[in-house]
């Protein structure tokens, strides 16, 4: 292959490499500009950059929409959740990829089984079984399926990191005395914060960005979360979309934080957690 091929062929990469994440990019930056717009210069052009930098959008959308009580409930809601999620998985992960025991089999391929069901499809069930235990509006309501929903890609990323770890640490922390509890929360879960960052991202991510559970089965407006909210901007006939697009950014915030903060943990879990050695 001539030099001249090759850089041509380095050319073309990266052209449809540099295409390719612009394409992914613009729609997050047109969002970002287009909430800076009045209505009348969106409606001009859909696409061009604000004349000048508008924030009212920002202060009608927190007006408009209540944002702040559904940013409070979903914050609560994605905390709380991501907290449970990640007790009941590290243990649950530990208990399969340590000890072997009649029926271990069957329960971890119960849990794999979690990820080939569609959520959508459980959403009438759920809501009926909600509605005869008394379950619906309630500040607990959401906690319940946003934990059990979110434990079986969790529980299938830390059992596949904990076996990775070599059982000789515990054995030896074991004869130096160290009891279950303290081996499991000194020795094997720090060790774990790479897969325990992907888990604790992945959750938060799913939590906040649920929509379907928290609009069938939450209707007391004061318990209703930010994405549920953010359906009311969206008129039957009239859309004020720089006004959508300033409560959509405040949405995104909160997102963009936690995937800074962590991103660096994140392709470290995945690839040591996903991978059987």
């Amino acid at each position: 292959m001539s030099k001249i091929t090759k850089n041509f062929g380095h050319f073309i990469g990266n052209g449809l490499l540099i295409l390719f994440s612009f394409i992914n990019c613009f729609p997050i930056l047109w969002m970002f500009y287009t909430a800076l717009k009045t209505e009348k210069e969106y409606s001009i052009s859909s696409v061009t950059l604000p004349g000048t930098l508008n924030l009212k959008n920002f202060f009608e959308a927190m007006d408009a929409g209540a944002l702040l009580g559904g940013i409070a409930n979903s914050f609560f809601l994605s905390t709380v959740s991501v907290a449970g999620i990640l007790l009941i998985s590290f243990v649950t992960g530990y208990l399969l990829s340590r000890f072997s025991f009649k029926g271990r089999n069957v329960i971890y391929t119960f849990f794999l089984g979690g990820m080939l069901i569609p959520v959508h499809a459980l959403l009438v069930p759920v809501f009926m079984e909600f509605k005869q235990l008394g379950f619906l509006n309630h500040r607990y309501t959401l906690l319940l399926p946003y934990i059990v929903f979110g434990l079986a890609t969790s529980i299938f990323l830390i059992e596949n990191f904990v076996r990775k770890i070599p059982l000789e640490i515990e054995e030896a922390a074991m004869i130096d005395g160290c009891s279950f509890a303290n081996r499991l929360g000194r020795i094997v879960f720090p060790m774990c914060r790479p897969v325990v960052a992907t888990v604790v991202v992945m959750s938060f991510l799913d939590c906040w960005n649920e929509f379907s559970f928290g609009l069938i089965l939450v209707s007391d407006e004061s318990l209703k979360t930010l994405q549920v909210r953010l359906a009311a901007f969206a008129g039957l006939k009239v859309i004020n979309y720089p006004r959508l697009m300033a409560a959509l950014v405040i949405a995104t915030i909160p997102v963009l934080l936690v995937y800074i903060l962590l991103h660096n943990k994140i392709i470290d879990g995945m690839t040591a957690g996903a991978v059987k050695g």
